[in-house]
């Protein structure tokens, strides 16, 4: 008996390490934001880019590489549909959707001392608390204009969003445009997270106060400019605010956008465009897509 059960914790050893070895061949190791995806009975290739959803002007670049898999690409997929973001009929439903529900203040959420350092946080920036009340804690961290100066401290005119960007160049080379998920969808991911511990994830944003975040943000902007986007993964894992969060931010969204991927490939030879957080490690875009059979490599 002993012998059995020693022969099956080798054989299982065996299968785990086997299935370990394959996991890590499919992470990427190459430092690059732009891959192409090919095989598995495509037609034509398609591409993956890792954006940054905001960045300094002066740091904002595009590789020879990039423009000429834009220009091979026959339509343009982001996180989001991005010109459905400019109709502002679209745009209400979302906008209602950012209040909390049942009623909910963030005098609800906080201490009185943490409500007085948010509000003046705020005051501060232009933005009266009387209009942000209701407004759930995440979405209201996004509309923090500490966030979108970037790591220079620099004014909202030199951020660049390459988002903005790939769409005015789809735009003008006539290309659709297409998303992987819904606005909608994006914003009820902030119901899956308590708004208590949104709440906290705020506080703790304001506290760690400008030096830290522009500290913070220059390192990601280095790793990007280095593309080196698997560091740029470890770096978002070792958040604490969203880390008990990573599987609805991140993983389950990853695994959900690949049948979606597969169908666009299928289509039409398509330019993806997603945060580079995505793109990394085992449970990246890219390795989930080698895991589908695809071959996914980077762009020289």
């Amino acid at each position: 008996m002993k012998r059995i059960f020693t022969a099956v914790v080798l054989v299982l050893g065996l299968i785990l390490s086997g299935y370990a070895q394959k996991n890590m061949e499919l992470i990427p190791q190459e430092k690059s934001l732009i891959w192409e995806i090919k095989g598995k009975g495509l037609n034509q290739a398609s591409f993956l880019y890792g954006t940054i959803h905001m960045i300094g002007k002066k740091d904002f670049f595009l590789t020879d590489g990039t423009k000429k898999s834009f220009d091979r690409a026959k339509q343009v997929a982001f996180e989001i549909d991005m010109e459905e973001m400019s109709d502002i009929m679209s745009l209400l439903p979302l906008l209602m959707q950012s209040f909390m529900k049942n009623d909910t203040t963030l005098q609800d959420l906080f201490s009185k001392e943490e409500y007085e350092l948010v509000k003046d946080h705020f005051d501060k920036a232009g933005l009266p608390m009387l209009f942000l009340n209701r407004i759930k804690p995440m979405f209201l961290s996004a509309l923090d204009p500490s966030a979108m100066t970037g790591g220079d401290g620099g004014k909202k005119e030199d951020i660049v969003s390459y988002e903005m960007e790939f769409l005015e160049m789809a735009q003008s080379q006539k290309k659709p445009v297409e998303g992987l998920e819904t606005a909608a969808f994006q914003m009820s991911m902030f119901d899956s997270i308590p708004y208590r511990a949104q709440a906290q994830m705020l506080l703790e944003s304001i506290k760690s106060g400008s030096d830290a975040s522009d500290t913070q943000f220059d390192q990601l902007v280095d790793l990007y400019k280095k593309q080196d986007i698997q560091s740029m993964q470890t770096m978002m894992g070792e958040d604490d605010a969203t880390n008990n969060y990573n599987d609805l931010l991140l993983v389950n969204r990853n695994r959900k956008w690949i049948p979606v991927m597969e169908k666009m490939m299928q289509d039409k030879a398509t330019f993806f465009a997603v945060g580079a957080g995505h793109l990394g490690g085992a449970q990246g875009v890219i390795a989930l897509l080698r895991a589908a059979g695809y071959t996914v490599e980077p762009v020289k």
